[in-house]
């Protein structure tokens, strides 16, 4: 018989809860670049929500993860969380210092932008399986957790951190693929006009002031970037409701090139962010 336990996760006044279940996280090595340090390690998520096997990955910055907060980093359409463990991640940790925080790549599949939908509830696994199985592995502060993303993830991201105001300690859309209408969004983005309506990140941040409520966010995006317009109009939005935003644009596109030239300010932010959220 296998070993139930509750597992509590507090961010800001909320709390998270799952259940850790014995031997379900089975760790592996993570063959990568040069982590100047820092120790990557895979993780295999039994998810009962989705009804299958998913993979993340979790970093610990050198000089260990314990009590460190986290940055929680959901990858883009098409992609995994190990493209994420590159020389530029492991440069920025290592700039960070004891300002770095713990990472938790999460597993998003490759189109599923991390919302509950009709093939699963997967803003609910991020919350109550993937995100308590990186910490927990992490021995990482749970009190004190950030999300961000790239594209898809950057969406997800968002998305997330609105559906629940004031969980994260930030929150950052990096290139984040932002549409204004259903009919925008391409084919398994969303499964109808109404699963959109149910996850309008625009609509929800021009219906309330201070959408996001204490939660800091941050948008970036490259000025050739397709998204960029949504981008720069969802910022804009978010002012005009009393919701503080830092944004940087710069040259770029929408690839992975313009996330890590624009990733060292991003990380300084979650670290700061992190660093406030007690």
């Amino acid at each position: 018989m296998r070993r139930s336990t509750l597992v509590l996760f507090a961010a800001g006044s909320a709390v998270f809860f799952a259940f850790a279940i014995g031997g379900l996280f089975a760790l592996k090595s993570v063959v990568g670049v040069d982590s100047r340090g820092a120790t990557s390690r895979r993780i295999t998520v039994d998810s009962t929500l989705l009804g299958r096997k998913l993979d993340e990955i979790v970093v610990a910055p050198k000089g260990g993860s314990e009590g460190r907060p986290v940055l929680v980093l959901l990858h883009g359409r098409g992609d995994s969380p190990g493209d994420f463990l590159t020389d530029d991640l492991f440069r920025i940790l290592e700039s960070l210092g004891a300002e770095a925080p713990a990472l938790v790549l999460v597993n998003g599949g490759d189109h599923s932008y991390y919302h509950d939908r009709a093939d699963g509830p997967w803003s609910r696994y991020v919350l109550e399986e993937a995100l308590p199985a990186g910490v927990t592995k992490l021995h990482a502060d749970s009190s004190r957790v950030a999300i961000a993303g790239f594209s898809m993830g950057g969406w997800g991201a968002l998305d997330l951190a609105i559906e629940h105001p004031g969980l994260f300690c930030a929150a950052g859309g990096e290139s984040a693929a932002m549409w204004r209408t259903a009919a925008e969004t391409p084919a398994g983005a969303f499964d109808d006009a109404e699963d959109f309506a149910r996850h309008d990140v625009m609509a929800a941040a021009r219906a309330r002031a201070r959408p996001f409520g204490k939660t800091r966010v941050w948008i970036s995006v490259g000025k050739s970037d397709s998204f960029a317009p949504a981008d720069v109009e969802l910022a804009q939005v978010l002012r005009t409701n009393g919701q503080p935003v830092s944004y940087l644009d710069g040259p770029g596109g929408h690839d992975l090139g313009t996330f890590w030239a624009q990733a060292p300010d991003a990380f300084r932010f979650y670290a700061d962010a992190l660093a406030a959220c007690r």
